[in-house]
């Protein structure tokens, strides 16, 4: 391989703001697995955030771009798979796996697609130093009559129009919306652009905490929600706390502290085939490696309102949620899923028309 821009790429990033910023090109906020494709004639590498190759593991993949871009060229963008209609983080995530055999049944039974919004190099020529207007053009032109299961990622200079894709495309999976500024060149790894994501409240249960890698402070309060048959699954973690706070938190919480598991509704959380029927901390997965999922259990008595962008599946927050006050008015049996909103129900042919991924 011998292009103008070469592997190892860290993307250029984005950094949260509250409001959509005028005078930009907005984007919808994919929720897949960010990746750069490099294509020099039959070689394609696939380069994950991290830099890391994800070739192996979307074959499929492979062989469609081969087929539609152009011959050199780096292009920037994301990975996803749609089932329904809709993206599915979990389906995708899925997709990381050793075996090459589950991995080639995987591609069959639920292929990916790539969602272009990005052009890096063109033939010989690098446009790092471009701006992003140009860049924008060069892709346009370059993936003009490009079909599934490649797509050229929707894009406007209407603020107005952005804010309707943030209100109405969220039904569809998708995390909200970039802004780009026009002028902006490609910096890899810096937050140069901008995200607006949905943001909502929840009362949940504090079931748990895990200790900071520091030391003997919090690190995270687990969650938990109760599901229609009085369950308490676990729905994800609050964290971001000051070193100060951390410590706090301990002595705060030692009234609640059990000796053991034992009585808690995720007494059974090492066994790894209660997870098939019932969400608690520490389940196993192929991210985890040797990660420690230890923790300590509290009695499921207070309360804690947290702030969250996303649900995934309905089942748990997507990203880490952020606390933001202690409800002492609220019972724990209170804490349900029925709180939660549920935005529109849009598919991605609301995104893309009718070439949209299936």
């Amino acid at each position: 391989m011998d292009l103008p821009v070469m592997p190892p790429v860290k993307p250029m990033l984005a950094k949260p703001v509250a409001k959509i910023p005028p005078g930009m090109q907005y984007e919808a906020k994919w929720d897949g697995f960010r990746a750069i494709v490099f294509r020099d004639g039959d070689e394609i590498e696939l380069g994950s955030r991290t830099g890391k190759p994800l070739t192996r593991y979307f074959p499929e993949l492979v062989a469609a771009l081969r087929e539609r871009l152009p011959e050199r060229c780096v292009v920037d963008g994301e990975i996803v798979i749609a089932t329904d209609g809709h993206l599915d983080f979990d389906a995708l995530t899925e997709r990381i796996h050793p075996a090459a055999s589950r991995v080639a049944l995987l591609a069959e039974r639920t292929p990916a697609s790539f969602v272009a919004f990005d052009l890096l190099a063109l033939g010989d020529e690098a446009l790092l130093t471009t701006g992003l207007a140009e860049r924008r053009a060069r892709l346009t032109e370059a993936l003009a009559g490009v079909t599934a299961p490649v797509h050229l990622a929707p894009a406007t200079t209407d603020p107005a129009e952005a804010r309707v894709w943030f209100e109405r495309f969220e039904g569809a999976g998708l995390d909200g919306v970039i802004a780009k500024p026009l002028d902006l060149p490609y910096r890899q790894n810096e937050r140069l652009m901008f995200k607006i994501k949905h943001e909502r409240t929840a009362d949940c249960v504090v079931a748990g905490y895990r200790f900071h890698k520091s030391g003997p402070v919090v690190g995270s309060l687990l969650l938990g929600l109760y599901d229609d048959e009085g369950a308490l699954q676990h729905v994800g973690v609050c964290a971001a706390f000051s070193m100060k706070r951390r410590a706090e938190l301990v002595e705060e919480l030692e009234p609640l502290r059990m000796e053991s598991a034992a009585g808690h509704p995720w007494a059974a959380w090492t066994d790894e085939s209660a997870h098939e029927t019932a969400r608690m901390p520490g389940a196993p997965s192929r991210w985890s490696g040797k990660k420690d999922l230890s923790w300590l259990p509290l009695r499921p008595e207070r309360v804690c309102e947290v702030a969250y962008d996303h649900m995934e599946g309905g089942r748990r927050f997507r990203h880490t949620a952020a606390f933001r006050r202690w409800r002492a008015d609220r019972t724990p049996q209170s804490c349900t899923y029925a709180q939660l909103e549920q935005p529109a129900r849009h598919t991605l042919t609301d995104v893309f028309g009718p070439s949209a991924p299936a």
